[in-house]
Order: structure tokens, then C-alpha cells, then sequence
């Protein structure tokens, strides 16, 4: 597993949680990190989401640390190889540069599919974390390219999607075999360690008991040992918690990268 961390964001507290004001806590500067994430070995890799477009982060002041498809290409997964491209969610952020893999099987949820071509796409509420042309690429792709599915998919033996909803409605985790346990990467079911620490859900939410219930089970699935460890989607410290690699450290003077062999 490689966490690729290409961009930045410098926010509040109450701008990040939802309803920050009933915990009764001071507002204070959070940071917001930007992964997307390539799951290999000798005999397979497989991309989970693409980050964002450089159009997606201008139209939101978002940092760029490296362009993503700068970083796919020194970590030496390239679109002629068409791996798959599992899509955890919609939002800019995660398709920006889908169609850098332009051969590839892109794996979505078919509620999320639905959903972003539906009657309620446009409400600003949902529509701010969106770029359209970006939707009407993924809507575009091909019977033989989109592999949709209801509640789970499985990408290859050790590596299955599960549909969570919450804050979108397919939001999608992906569970990954590796020598040291399974691993979870929650993607934006868990945007901070503290979502699953204090039951704090994320401003954007498409369902908030569906929320809920994808902390209750990724919290069980840790407690029970099912689980070794979670890969948030935007929390800062989740490259604390994985080892550098040291084979991609070309990237490293521009961004941060860690991982965990899968």
C-alpha cells in the first residue's frame, strides 16, 4: 500500500465537523491532507482514486504538493498498464484526473452513480465538492470500463470494496489482505482518526445514520482484531502511522509518502 499525500489545506475546526458548536470546544486551526493510494505487489496494482484536477484545487485555494499524475508516474504506474481504479466517492477530489487512466476499469458503487446523475446533484449543499465536467466523464464511461455494484466488490483475492454510504451516498471503504493484518482504507468514511475516536461527523453528509453506522463498524471491526489499521482520508497524522518508502523517495521532495506492503 502507498499513501500518496499531493495536497494541502489550512482550515478551522468548525468549518471540517459538523455542527461544531454542540461539543461545546473552542474552534481552533486544523489541517487537512490530500491522499490518493496504489495498492501493489509483484503481481497487480490497483489506484484508488485519482486526487484532484489542477481546476478542481484552484476552484477551492487548495495547495498542490504534486500534480497526481506527476506522482503516478514516479511511482511508476502508468495508464498503458491500465490498472483498475477503484472510486471510493465522487467528489473532486478523488476524480480529478480520472481520465489519466484512460484504459482502465474505473469500480464504482452504483448509488453513487446514480445519485450524481440524479434530480438532486445540483443542491449547493451536495454540488460544492463537485466539478461537473469531471462528473460528465465518469457518467460518459462505457459499459466495458464501469464496473458498478450495490454493496461490494472484489477487486482481486485481498482487495474488497464495501459500500458504506454516509457522507456521499456510495461512499465506498476498501479492505486490503496484507502480511500484517487487514487494513482498512475508509477514504472519506473517516476523514480524521478523531471521527472514529469522538463520533465527530464530517460537515459534508449525505446520511447522517449511515455516518454513524460506518464508524460503529469500522470501530468493531478494530476492536474485534478484524482489523489492523485504518487509512483516514484527509488526516494529517495517518503518514505518522505508516513506514516511508523507501524505493519512492524521489517523490519525497515534493510529497509526502508513506506505505505498508500489501
Amino acid at each position: 500500500m502507498v499513501i500518496v499525500r499531493y495536497g494541502r489545506r489550512s482550515t478551522v475546526r468548525s468549518d471540517v465537523y459538523l455542527n461544531y458548536p454542540l461539543y461545546r470546544t473552542p474552534d481552533a486551526p486544523i489541517e487537512m491532507d490530500y491522499f490518493f493510494w496504489v495498492i501493489r505487489d509483484s503481481e497487480r496494482t490497483v489506484v484508488v482514486d485519482t486526487g484532484f484536477s489542477p481546476a478542481g484545487g484552484a476552484n477551492r485555494g487548495r495547495t498542490t504538493v504534486i500534480e497526481p499524475p506527476a506522482a503516478f508516474a514516479a511511482l511508476g504506474v502508468h495508464p498503458s498498464d491500465a490498472p483498475p481504479v477503484v472510486v471510493t466517492h465522487a467528489h473532486y477530489d478523488h476524480i480529478g484526473n480520472l481520465g489519466y487512466f484512460d484504459a482502465s476499469t474505473v469500480v464504482l458503487c452504483r448509488a453513487e452513480l446514480e445519485f450524481w446523475t440524479g434530480s438532486q446533484a445540483h443542491r449547493p449543499l451536495f454540488h460544492h465538492s463537485v466539478e461537473d465536467s469531471e462528473l460528465a466523464y465518469l457518467a460518459g464511461l462505457n459499459g466495458n470500463r464501469l464496473a458498478l455494484y450495490d454493496t461490494g466488490y472484489s477487486v482481486s483475492d485481498g482487495i474488497e470494496v464495501w459500500r458504506v454510504g454516509g457522507h456521499t451516498p456510495g461512499q465506498a471503504v476498501v479492505f486490503v489482505r496484507t502480511e500484517d493484518g487487514v487494513l482498512c482504507l475508509a477514504s472519506d468514511s473517516v476523514h480524521y482518526y478523531e471521527e472514529l475516536e469522538r463520533g465527530l461527523p464530517f460537515m459534508s453528509v449525505a446520511d447522517l445514520v449511515e455516518m454513524y453506522e460506518g464508524f460503529d463498524l469500522i470501530n468493531g471491526l478494530l476492536a474485534s482484531g478484524q482489523l489492523q489499521a485504518v487509512i483516514t482520508g484527509h488526516d494529517p497524522a495517518t503518514l505518522d502511522r505508516f513506514a516511508p518508502l523507501e524505493e519512492v523517495v524521489s517523490l519525497q521532495g515534493n510529497a509526502a509518502v508513506a506505505g505498508r506492503r500489501a
